[in-house]
This record gives structure tokens, sequence and C-alpha cells, in this order.
């Protein structure tokens, strides 16, 4: 079983803190913001390839469940299917034109050629691809304990000086 990532309470009570961050105080605002920037974006390759490791093995367990590739309506269903009954979401962000954002192991988990009637490369496709969602887990787990840090961050700073978040606002 994958690593939850913190609720939104739990995250919500972690970016109230009052304490300031030591590993932030050398960056000045817009560093900070920026900061805060890069690994929101870090964030949403990492989601998004996790996303591509689940899906790659719903299609092999699917492949391997049915002993054949699958057809167009069944990728559909496969694909489309959460579990819970919702549907899942496209990432807004990355359009079918933009280049994939690089994964440093792809090479190592990202099968492309598995007889889905071959039980030891359907297991070790998943086995390698169930390896790399649970780093990108913890990867994800990490950035957004960062991210939650430059929030309290920012917040923090803009208690002392509410004067300081209006900057982010364009001047005419």
């Amino acid at each position: 079983m994958s690593p939850q990532v913190p609720d939104a309470d739990t995250r919500r009570r972690s970016v109230t803190s009052t304490v300031p961050s030591e590993e932030l105080a050398a960056l000045d605002l817009v560093g900070l913001r920026g900061y805060r920037h890069r690994l929101e974006a870090e964030e949403e390759k990492v989601s998004y390839w996790r996303r591509l490791v689940h899906a790659r093995i719903d299609v092999l367990e699917a492949e391997s469940d049915a002993g054949v590739s699958l057809s167009v309506d069944d990728l559909v269903r496969v694909l489309g299917d959460t579990g819970s009954g919702a549907g899942r979401r496209a990432l807004v962000s990355f359009r079918a034109a933009d280049p994939l954002p690089d994964l440093p192991v792809l090479g190592e988990m990202w099968v492309t050629e598995v007889d889905p009637q071959d039980d030891a490369q359907v297991e070790d496709a998943l086995a390698r691809l169930r390896t790399a969602e649970q780093q990108l887990t913890s990867y994800r787990r990490a950035l957004h304990e960062r991210i939650d840090e430059a929030t309290r961050e920012l917040i923090l700073r803009y208690r002392e000086n509410p004067l300081a978040a209006l900057s982010v606002i364009p001047e005419e």
C-alpha cells in the first residue's frame, strides 16, 4: 500500500505554525516565493509521473488478467476507473504538445514490451513499477513538507509585515 500524503487538516495545521524556518531565513521574500514556486512545479511533475506509473500498473494488471492486449474500450474502462466510482481527472497544466517532464529512472522502470501471458515478465514489470511508485510517493511527500515549510515562512513574514503581501501585485 502506498504511503499517504498528509490530509488537508494536517497540512493546514503545519502551515500555521509560528516558528520561523532557520533554513529559509536567508531568502528574501522574492527568493522565498521563487523557491516555493519551483517546489510546486517539481511536485506537479512528480504527481504527473505517479499518475503515469499508476496507469501503467493498471494496464499491465488488466492485460495479465485478460491474457491479451486490451482494446481501446478496455483501456478507457481500465484507465478511467479509480475504484472509488470517481473518474480520474486529466492533468491540466501539461498539454499533449509539451515535452514530458524528466524522470531519472524511466529506462529502468518503464517496461514497454511485456507479454501479458508471461507471468514472470508481468511480475518483474509490476515490481519495477511499484518500486518507482514508492520512490515517487516518498519524493512527493518530501516536496509537500518543503512546500508547507515555505508557505509557513511566507505566512509568518506576511504577519510580521502585512504590506509585503502587496508586493506580488504588479505595478501599472
